[in-house]
């Protein structure tokens, strides 16, 4: 017996994702439908071996399905996901709407998966942003062991967390640099990204950050501890797909790097290469496609007590939110609905 799961927004870059893992990861599915807006009605989307055809999420009848995966963004989500949720169907929702409500929980099993027995109270189920989501997988065993006082990171964000049209308009600048007459100028990004980096993501807040950093520093106390100080610069990048972060770890205890290593390889989630000789690192061209949160460079801080450098590199559309989205429903599978072995 398994689960009657829709994806919502299954023509999108996360939405595909979405039902990619699903397949690969041979989640328990009885039933499955993709749901599009009207636009994108009727396109064809692969799930494993089948072909599904998108039906209209405006009229979809969610009674009597279980879990709904939501890549949507925030306005239909809050137009939509209270519908499922009423209808008795959990939502799993990637969009910022519900991750700093206190009534839905913010999880990534990795670090707080007993957490998603608060989902009852709203029947939603919020997935962090991407550039938290690879954080907290490495920060968490390290807390576990030293507990974390104050965290420096900045990030270096693939165009894809911006979707297909950050995709495009990197691929088609890139080319314009090069064709007279086919130059291209910035229309999803602020300035021009081939080429290129952008200090910025997000809108500005009050205090001069970007409402992206912002996230990573609520979503890291959400998902860990409220004690920790997260301070986070993101910086969008001319990659494809794949985000990278430099992470700066001031810790209450000793911890040394041999010790940190150690951890880390054993880490549900991490998987650690770490060679102090040319190439012995990861980078997001590598990670493409791989389930794992990979760490890099760990080597000690002298400049402060207990410090700590690591490389954390992830794929955006996978751990960042397809992948742990999925990762989510099967810990609903397993601790909560119990219909299948999830």
């Amino acid at each position: 017996m398994g689960y009657k799961v829709v994806v919502a927004g299954a023509t999108g870059n996360v939405g595909r994702e979405m039902l990619n893992i699903l397949a690969e990861r041979q989640f328990p599915v009885d039933e499955i439908a993709a749901l599009a807006s009207r636009k994108s009605l009727g396109t064809e989307v692969s799930f494993g071996d089948k072909t599904l055809t998108t039906k209209d999420l405006d009229t979809f009848d969610f009674t009597g399905w279980d879990i709904a995966l939501f890549a949507v963004g925030s306005e239909a989500t809050k137009k939509y996901a209270p519908v499922a949720a009423k209808a008795g169907c959990v939502v799993i929702d990637n969009s910022s709407l519900y991750r700093y409500d206190p009534d839905v929980p913010l999880i990534v099993p990795e670090c707080n998966a007993d957490a998603i027995h608060g989902y009852k109270k709203k029947n939603i189920i919020a997935n962090p942003n991407c550039s938290t989501a690879q954080m907290v997988v490495a920060l968490k065993p390290l807390h576990d062991r030293a507990k974390i006082k104050r965290v420096v990171v900045s990030t270096y964000q693939s165009v894809s967390g911006s979707g297909k049209e950050g995709i495009d308009e990197l691929w088609d600048q890139t080319k314009g640099m090069y064709v007279p007459g086919q130059e291209v100028a910035p229309n999803k990004f602020q300035k021009q990204i081939a080429f290129n980096v952008i200090p910025h993501i997000d809108v500005f807040m009050e205090d001069g950050s970007t409402k992206e950093e912002w996230k990573m520093v609520a979503e890291t106390k959400k998902i860990i501890d409220p004690s920790i100080k997260v301070t986070a610069t993101c910086v969008r990048v001319p990659v494809f797909v794949g985000h990278s972060e430099a992470v700066n770890i001031e810790f209450e205890e000793p911890l040394d790097e041999d010790e940190a290593r150690e951890i880390l390889r054993t880490a549900p989630g991490c998987l650690v290469v770490d060679k102090r000789e040319d190439g012995g690192y990861v980078t997001p061209i590598e990670c493409v496609g791989d389930f794992a949160t990979f760490i890099s460079r760990i080597r000690t801080d002298s400049t402060i007590e207990n410090g700590l450098n690591i490389w954390v590199v992830s794929d955006n559309l996978r751990k960042g939110a397809a992948l742990n989205a999925v990762q989510i429903a099967e810990v609903l599978g397993n601790k909560v609905l119990q219909k299948a072995d999830a």
